[in-house]
């Protein structure tokens, strides 16, 4: 008996709908980030891109649990000396809403070039309109 291996040309990528709203931060992340990588399916191969393309709205609706809110921070350096910059996570809701999703996915994504190109299927927007309707994605309940 053979082990069965996906080859990157073979295969079928769908599209999926996650609405965020009033969902935990984390284990959406997490759930997302299974679905990027394709381990819902059973021809997944760990070197091969074999997940989904993710369609999230209502990001500006997700949530967090206790005092994260105004405790986690989001850190950046600008490359220069004391150039440590730090962001709440109610600051970044506010102006940018779709990216507290995007850093979390991230951090649960392979390194290297697989798992950049399995964020690029990620599509984050925060209201509750998408410009990929044309695909048809499946609505997904989390």
């Amino acid at each position: 008996m053979t082990t069965y291996t996906a080859k990157a040309g073979q295969v079928e990528q769908g599209w999926v709908l996650v609405d965020a709203q009033n969902k935990v931060l984390g284990r959406l992340a997490s759930q997302i980030a299974m679905r990027l990588r394709g381990k819902h399916r059973p021809e997944y191969t760990p070197h091969v891109d074999t997940g989904d393309y993710v369609v999230v709205v209502n990001a500006a609706k997700l949530r967090v649990t206790g005092r994260k809110a105004e405790q986690k921070d989001y850190i950046r350096h600008t490359g220069y000396p004391g150039g440590l910059r730090r962001t709440s996570f109610a600051k970044v809701q506010a102006t940018r809403p779709e990216r507290a999703l995007q850093h979390a996915v991230k951090g649960m994504l392979p390194k290297g070039p697989l798992g950049y190109a399995m964020l690029k299927k990620l599509k984050v927007y925060a209201g509750s309109t998408h410009p990929h309707s044309a695909q048809q994605p499946k609505p997904l309940e989390i």
